[in-house]
């Protein structure tokens, strides 16, 4: 629904560039590709020209732009170091060769369509597949010529890659348990499948300011971390004892860190559609287009405040008033990843495993069907924290899956390291990285679970490959922020600034960053031994590292 008026405020300067107040020219190349041409008309051009005539026939403003809209990136170059990133231009940065993020909107598989992309990985992407932390799974050395032949497996089992990157409202995240676990206040699967097939891939919605990302889940233990995106609905008992969902807008991590808001607002199930499609609309019209670092709908709430986006909701976008509602009900120390054995509420059970840093190949993704199907589950789902549940186990199946995953090295009963460790993609795919962070990421939990064997805390150590925060560096407990710095002998090597004792839950705070606190990429596993050990050593009784590492004196976290 477009909004009915303008006065909902102070008038911004016409910079902003935004439509609901008559700014409709675009203010930058982005703006003008987008108006120039929808984002999803790439798909026909990639199916008709393109995959015939090779990846020189491809348009600079598809390549670079439109082509994300259908889930594709050029992937780096290979062998361009890091401190090239920023200096190089955009055609001097690209591969040949594409990443492929498929989006698998609540998390949720069926053996068939895991198969569908094992296949494609190890038929097309060298045998390559990420699980992310946005519960899609990336591919690479992709070529354009087999993108139509990778679109239709993808189709024939349901899947797609419509809007998985892009100025769109990208995958919806939701919980990997949902409708299975004991715990659950509601199961948000029905709103996730109602706003996907209603909205995804319109163009309603296909040219937003930005990336827009949603989380609806009505998991006990808040896994989809509704804490850093643009819009999420939490489960949440209702004022009458149903159950329904608690609103909050603007969250996002990237360079400029904030936590969404929360709107005061209670929304019934049979309404999260409408809300979510207000919130887009929101942003759509009235969000900032002029600068790109700006663009993202944390920085409307912002200067708007959660009263004043909620009113403009209410009266221009539902054309009703939503009810108070309660705030989430959270708890301290929750584990949100469903690792482990777990009993569902029909009496069977789900196991959560972990790979190292979300990388498994296409082959171990095939291996992980078999798995699953073997011991009686179609059903496997994908997690916030880059890891595999298998749902539906009978008890008497319970052991011999355990030891089937274990030997494939998919740990149900990992470290802490081998739980708490997520990297992003980093330099040896992405355009934006200065530093290698996927085998870092595995090298390190090797090394911190040969030093620290026994080591008894949930820390969290996430490692990014730039500022951008993919990986959530600034809510971790130890966040790696890539970069170049300065070793012993004078020389610019790779490395990470550090900030410490970053989480969410119920003490939400970003990581502190100290003075001068870097370390190279080799002598990495000695600081982060270094810090965990004298966090043993200082903590109070029941401290967490993020509270220590709030309190600690700088010479100790360095």
């Amino acid at each position: 629904m477009p909004p009915t008026t303008a006065s909902t405020g102070s008038r911004p300067r016409r910079g902003e560039g935004q439509w609901a107040l008559g700014y409709r020219e675009p203010l930058n190349k982005n703006e003008e590709n987008k108006k120039n041409d929808d984002g999803l008309n790439v798909q026909q051009r990639i199916i008709d020209i393109y995959s015939k005539a090779g990846f020189d026939s491809i348009d600079p403003a598809d390549l670079r732009g439109r082509f994300r809209w259908l889930g594709l990136y050029t992937q780096r170059a290979p062998g361009i170091e890091g401190g090239k990133t920023a200096v190089l231009e955009p055609e001097e940065l690209d591969d040949r060769y594409f990443m492929l993020r498929v989006r698998i909107d609540g998390g949720q598989l069926s053996v068939a369509q895991l198969r569908a992309i094992a296949d494609i990985s190890t038929t097309y992407a060298r045998d390559t597949a990420d699980i992310t932390d946005r519960q899609n799974v990336q591919l690479h050395w992709i070529r354009i010529e087999d993108v139509p032949a990778i679109w239709e497996k993808l189709e024939a089992v349901g899947l797609s890659t419509m809007e998985a990157c892009g100025d769109t409202p990208r995958v919806i995240m939701g919980c990997p348990v949902a409708g299975v676990d004991e715990n659950e206040i509601i199961d948000a699967t029905p709103q996730i499948r109602q706003i996907h097939d209603e909205y995804i891939g319109s163009p309603l919605f296909s040219n937003l300011p930005r990336k827009f990302k949603t989380t609806i889940s009505g998991c006990s233990a808040f896994c989809t971390n509704h804490e850093i995106d643009d819009v999420a609905l939490a489960g949440v008992v209702g004022p009458d004892g149903a159950p329904g969902f608690d609103l909050f807008v603007g969250g996002g991590l990237s360079t400029n860190p904030m936590f969404a808001q929360r709107l005061g607002a209670f929304v019934r199930p049979d309404q999260v559609s409408d809300v979510w499609a207000g919130v887009a609309g929101i942003f759509r019209d009235y969000g900032y287009r002029r600068l790109r670092h700006r663009a993202r709908i944390k920085f409307l709430i912002k200067d708007w405040g959660a009263a004043k986006f909620r009113e403009v909701l209410e009266k221009e976008y539902l054309g009703y008033a939503l009810p108070d509602g309660p705030e989430i009900d959270m708890r301290e120390g929750q584990q949100r990843d469903h690792i482990g054995v777990h009993r569902q509420r029909d009496g069977r059970n789900y196991v959560g495993f972990a790979a190292r840093v979300g990388r498994i190949p296409g082959t171990g993704l095939a291996r992980i069907a078999d798995i699953a199907e073997e011991h009686g589950s179609d059903r496997i789902r994908t997690t916030a924290d880059q890891k595999l549940v298998i749902l539906d186990v009978a008890d008497d199946r319970v052991d011999s899956i355990v030891s089937t995953l274990e030997a494939e090295d998919l740990r149900v009963r990992p470290s802490v390291f081998r739980r708490q460790t997520m990297a992003c993609t980093g330099i040896e795919f992405c355009k934006l990285a200065i530093v290698e962070t996927k085998d870092r990421g595995a090298e390190l939990i090797d090394e911190l679970e040969r030093r620290l064997p026994d080591f008894p805390e949930p820390v969290t150590i996430n490692l990014n490959g730039c500022p951008n925060s993919c990986a959530r560096i600034q809510v971790a407990d130890i966040g790696l922020k890539g970069q170049l710095v300065t070793d012993a002998d004078g020389d610019q090597v790779e490395g990470f600034q550090v900030h410490l004792g970053g989480g969410m839950g119920l003490n939400p705070a970003f990581g502190r960053k100290v003075r001068g606190l870097k370390t190279t990429a080799a002598e990495l596993p000695d600081y982060v031994e270094r810090v965990l050990r004298r966090f043993l050593e200082q903590k109070d009784e029941g401290e967490t590292f993020a509270a220590w590492a709030a309190r600690a004196e700088d010479g100790d976290l360095k």
